[in-house]
């Protein structure tokens, strides 16, 4: 008699771990991208409860490790986080926040922010996270948009909310405030009894956070992840990082942005590692080199400014654990890339990903590196290159990701605005909105934003190729490119230049500058103009080149007669006479 041996589904957990194991056993960035399978999870799961729970359960090792400029530290385990977000998810629950309100969170690198985002995750409830940089009108704008419910934010931000219409309820950390219902302060003692959060069953497909996009805009985009989105889809965060259980991780990010969410919550916490914070008023590469070193950080994630950064200062000796470096945000340029390997024996491994996704390109741990390249698509990520006027595919275009099988990493939705939801994920495909080319070994590199890419002479001029010949010289510390409007080339490349320390913004200094593109660019992506300035930003810290762009643009219609404090190359007759 034959007897059914049907192996029983696995549970959410189990699925979830055995691929998470897949990745952290494969031999090689090739294999994983052979064998990685998302799970299947089946109709639930909520990961604070069917993830970090579970794994937290009398784990003792380091979950959060959070450092002062005073050295003062907090480190709580595992089984702390967990207990301590189930005593706060029913204190959240006692005030009123149910399954599917949104929350603000509006907090800094401090132990709360991590106690309320798994708090509010195991409640089912929606987790907006926000910038402490913003304003007001900021704030009504994501109270409105974002149909906040409750806000939770320390004391020193309240009267930014004395303005801001709604009926959201206030939660305030660090002191009573008029209005405001005071955070907890009893969280690490024990539960009084009868105190209990309740258990709420989440979909799959249910909204677990709203990211506002960095700003571009005047109002950013409200970007929609499920509870499988972000934290299944982080899976492939974890695997470019290199992180392994046990690890020290250290990320240079802003709460409030999605690679916050990326490298200082799921990724590591995924990984079954260490998130180490080292808190200071502003970035000092010194002080923070020194804790790298002393709290044996193993990998370390920071945006292309903050690398640039610590090559303006004394870079010294690679902090004595450190196995993995990695960059995102904004593509890193080779030039970072050659000297950091120089001083410290390790490759930056660069990444890219976007608001809406998880990391999709990436330079995987173990695989070889060539300075300027994105990287190949990351395990249970297909990248499809489309001409953005004909919409075919080829070796360069728009980086879009197929959605007949829809990528699990992939955001839901823009909040509240289905017309640019539909115009992302036109004719069966997400739309990126960067450009990249790919050569015969599926590396990607990037050239640029659609909208940055210009046209100069009939030859197309990719920003980000100029600023990273322009970083070889000495005197820049970070430049933006953008097109100045030309009657004979259509436009010319125009250059904004941040020195490094020691150089003026002199003739002199110009001359070199302008000088070293001529050398090194083809004619047509020479810079003919250059500008001493600090870059324009987004708060997240990206280049706002579309404000300089506009910048180039009126003074074109003002009469081209040049913007008060920049160089040309025609002012150097020793340029000119060699110029094409």
């Amino acid at each position: 008699m034959r007897h059914d041996r049907t192996v029983p589904p696995l549970t959410p957990t189990a699925a979830y771990r055995a691929a998470r194991d897949q990745l952290l056993a494969a031999e090689s960035s090739e294999t994983a991208r052979a064998e990685f399978r998302w799970p299947d999870l089946g109709d639930t799961f909520n990961w604070a409860n069917d993830w970090f729970d579970v794994i937290a359960a009398d784990n003792d090792r380091t979950a959060l490790w959070i450092v002062d400029a005073a050295g003062t530290e907090q480190r709580l385990s595992y089984a702390e986080m967990a207990a301590r977000s189930d005593r706060l998810a029913a204190r959240l629950h006692e005030h009123g926040v149910r399954k599917g309100d949104h929350v603000l969170v509006m907090l800094g690198n401090q132990l709360e922010l991590w106690e309320t985002m798994l708090a509010v995750i195991k409640l089912g409830a929606v987790i907006l996270p926000t910038s402490t940089m913003l304003d007001t009108s900021d704030l009504q704008d994501r109270v409105d948009r974002g149909a906040v419910a409750h806000v939770v934010t320390n004391h020193g931000e309240t009267a930014k909310y004395d303005g801001v219409r709604g009926a959201f309820s206030r939660i305030v950390i660090g002191g009573a405030a008029d209005g405001w219902t005071e955070y907890p302060s009893d969280l690490g003692e024990r539960a009084p009894a009868g105190e209990s959060r309740p258990v709420v069953v989440t979909r799959t497909s249910d909204p677990c956070l709203v990211y506002f996009t960095s700003g571009t805009t005047s109002k950013p985009k409200m970007v929609v992840h499920t509870q499988t989105s972000y934290p299944v889809g982080h899976l492939s965060t974890m695997h470019w990082l290199g992180l392994r259980p046990g690890d020290v991780h250290l990320a240079i990010s802003s709460p409030g942005w999605g690679k916050h969410a990326w490298s200082c919550f799921f990724a590591p916490w995924i990984a079954e590692a260490t998130v180490f914070i080292h808190n200071t008023p502003r970035f000092d590469p010194s002080a923070l080199l020194d804790q790298m070193d002393a709290a044996e950080v193993s990998t370390f994630c920071a945006p292309p400014t903050a690398w640039r950064m610590m090559l303006q200062s004394d870079q010294g000796e690679r902090p004595r654990a450190l196995r993995e470096i990695v960059s995102a945000g904004e593509p890193l340029n080779p030039e970072v890339i050659d000297r950091v390997a120089e001083a410290w024996g390790l490759t930056i491994r660069d990444g890219y990903g976007q608001t809406e996704t998880t990391a999709i390109i990436g330079n995987a741990p173990g695989a070889d590196v060539t300075p300027g390249a994105m990287g190949r698509p990351l395990p249970g990520v297909t990248v499809t290159l489309l001409d953005p006027v004909t919409g075919q595919p080829g070796d360069e275009g728009e980086v879009c990701l197929d959605l007949r099988e829809r990528p699990v990493n992939l955001m839901a939705e823009y909040l509240g605005d289905p017309e640019r939801t539909a115009a992302s994920m036109r004719d069966g495909f997400f739309h990126t909105g960067d450009i990249a080319s790919r050569d015969a070994n599926d590396e990607l590199t990037f050239i640029g934003r659609t909208d940055d890419v210009f046209k100069s002479s009939d030859y197309k001029v990719s920003p980000f190729e100029v600023e990273s010949v322009l970083l070889q010289h000495p005197a820049v510390a970070e430049s933006a490119v953008v097109p100045a409007p030309d009657d004979a080339r259509l436009n010319i490349v125009k250059a904004y230049v941040t020195l490094a320390a020691g150089w003026e913004p002199t003739a002199e200094t110009a001359k070199q500058v302008l000088e070293h593109a001529r050398t090194a660019l083809p004619a047509y992506a020479r810079v003919r103009r250059v500008e001493f300035a600090e870059l324009p930003k987004t708060i997240s810290g990206k280049i706002r080149r579309v404000e300089l762009r506009e910048r180039e643009e009126r003074a074109a219609v003002a009469g081209g007669a040049g913007i008060d404090g920049e160089w040309r190359d025609e002012q150097f007759p020793e340029l000119r006479a060699s110029r094409p």
